[in-house]
């Protein structure tokens, strides 16, 4: 079967990218190719806001680049967008109608709301933020979203970007003190003029090669175990610190600092600026970085059409959705199991065992969705893959922290599994978190044992405590012996973390 494939060149004034997606068996658009080119078209624009002849030489030749890779894959119709160098150009038709001759181009070029739109259209689609602000540094502008409710209330373009900010602010490759000082009152002024950013106290969503680099830098000092950096978290002492980093290494070591590309050494610490700045006027929560921008937004709004909204009704369930097809889930067997571990955790509840929480049963629906996730890999290993495979797999809709949970709950093998698994992030959760996640871990173990043939035989299901033990009533139809036979073998997680024996009861109906 042929498999589709689509393109997108996104001509931005720092860099120009190519990025190709085949679409999977879930109907996801998967990366497979990824060229960058740092052509850097806004050192080529004059002050008359011309691209002169030596600029427009570099875009035609970088397309020319992309255009081999493009016919090599027999991709016909490539989207090609481009933002503010070519937006902002004088001789922009010259510049269109030039690509369109010596290439098998055609250029769009986004409006400033378009391409606020697309940014915030990508991380509506890939996160669960329902409010918040958006922030794109590009080489000449910046856009700013402000949503509310999963909806864009208001945007704004910025005429300067971090190769725009290197050139008027710092003279060298870096910047002095009275260089920085100027560069922050600068940015104040500029955020100031927009009163719906001031005192938002909402998470900023970061996009872009610059907010990547950020993380990146910040991941690598900290040796930061898991992979994947869409949706990492950083507070703004974390900012500072980076700020701090940066601003002790000469041009040749930020060069070679891990986490930085060599291409943003020279612009990363006015960046780095922007947004602390803007962290500062929104007295943001937090910062959070979306993996996904303009490219993403663009597909995504292809996508949905004819759905009525180009924005996807959940995150998370799409996201479940992908892991259903990329590791052929059974369906009708995890449903099933987890309306058992739902009914083992309420009837615990309800004898006083453990506290009722909604959160918890958001855990349980996940955790039985993907438990033993790993066996697709090797049955015998299952949990080490359960484990590896969720904590170091992008899942949009997750923060960072939440995808090791649901990892270390959907691998729960035993305690000292558990222990082995969550030694490198200890520090991230509490005791009493630790012992809920190893609860509900041995909840859902246990409601897989009760299904151990898949033949969804459990008529009725009932828990209560009987003195210093729990008695637990099961009524099956048909013979229950491999279900009798699991529930036994499989208890005693439970038992040591309730400190109380459970004892079986199964008949036939």
């Amino acid at each position: 079967m042929i498999k589709e494939k689509y393109a997108i060149i996104d001509i931005g004034s720092n860099t120009m990218r190519l990025v190709i997606y085949q679409r999977d068996k879930s109907q996801r658009l998967k990366e497979i190719e990824n060229v960058k080119i740092a052509a850097r078209l806004r050192n080529y624009l004059n002050d008359d806001s011309f691209l002169n002849d030596e600029g427009i030489g570099v875009l035609v030749s970088a397309l020319h680049s992309f255009q081999e890779v493009t016919r090599h894959h027999d991709l016909k119709n490539v989207k090609c967008v481009a933002t503010a160098t070519i937006r902002q150009s004088e001789n922009r038709e010259a510049i269109l109608a030039k690509v369109q001759a010596e290439t098998d181009f055609s250029i769009r070029i986004l409006s400033e709301y378009e391409e606020a739109y697309y940014g915030f259209l990508a991380v509506v689609n890939s996160t669960q933020i329902s409010s918040g602000i958006t922030i794109d540094i590009g080489g000449g502008s910046t856009e700013i979203t402000y949503f509310e409710n999963r909806k864009l209330i208001h945007y704004h373009s910025f005429p300067f970007g971090a190769l725009s900010l290197k050139k008027y602010f710092v003279k060298q490759d870096i910047p002095t003190e009275k260089e920085v000082d100027d560069l922050k009152q600068f940015l104040s002024r500029e955020f100031h003029t927009l009163p719906w950013l001031s005192n938002k106290e909402l998470p900023i969503i970061a996009i872009g090669g610059s907010a990547r680099n950020i993380v990146q830098i910040h991941q690598a000092m900290q040796e930061y175990p898991l992979a994947g950096v869409h949706l990492y978290e950083m507070t703004h002492k974390n900012l500072t610190d980076v700020q701090h980093f940066l601003s002790t290494l000469s041009l040749h070591e930020l060069q070679r600092a891990d986490g930085l590309s060599k291409d943003r050494a020279d612009t990363i610490i006015p960046a780095s600026h922007v947004f602390t700045a803007l962290y500062e006027i929104v007295r943001a929560d937090n910062f959070i970085l979306s993996r996904k921008g303009l490219r993403d937004g663009v597909f995504y709004e292809d996508l949905r059409k004819g759905s009525g909204s180009a924005i996807f009704p959940s995150v998370i369930e799409e996201s479940f959705h992908e892991l259903l097809s990329d590791y052929d889930i059974d369906l009708h067997h995890v449903q099933y199991v987890t309306k058992i571990a739902i009914k083992l955790y309420i009837d615990l509840a309800e004898t006083g065992l453990l506290s009722f929480s909604d959160d918890d049963i958001i855990l349980i629906r996940r955790a039985s969705f993907v438990y033993n996730l790993g066996q697709y890999i090797d049955s015998e290993s299952s949990s080490q893959h359960t484990f590896y495979l969720i904590a170091n797999r992008t899942i949009d809709g997750l923060l960072h922290k939440e995808r090791l949970q649901l990892a270390l709950i959907a691998s729960f093998k035993s305690k000292s599994a558990f222990k082995q698994y969550s030694e490198p992030y200890k520090h991230w959760f509490s005791k009493l978190e630790q012992r809920n996640m190893m609860l509900l871990g041995a909840i859902i173990k246990l409601a897989y044992s009760l299904n151990a043939t898949r033949r969804n035989i459990i008529n009725t299901l009932k828990l209560e405590v009987d003195h210093d033990r729990v008695k637990c009533s099961v009524v099956c139809e048909g013979n229950y012996s491999p279900e009798e036979y699991q529930a036994e073998k499989q208890k005693k997680n439970l038992e040591k973390i309730l400190k109380k024996n459970i004892v079986f009861h199964f008949q036939e109906s």
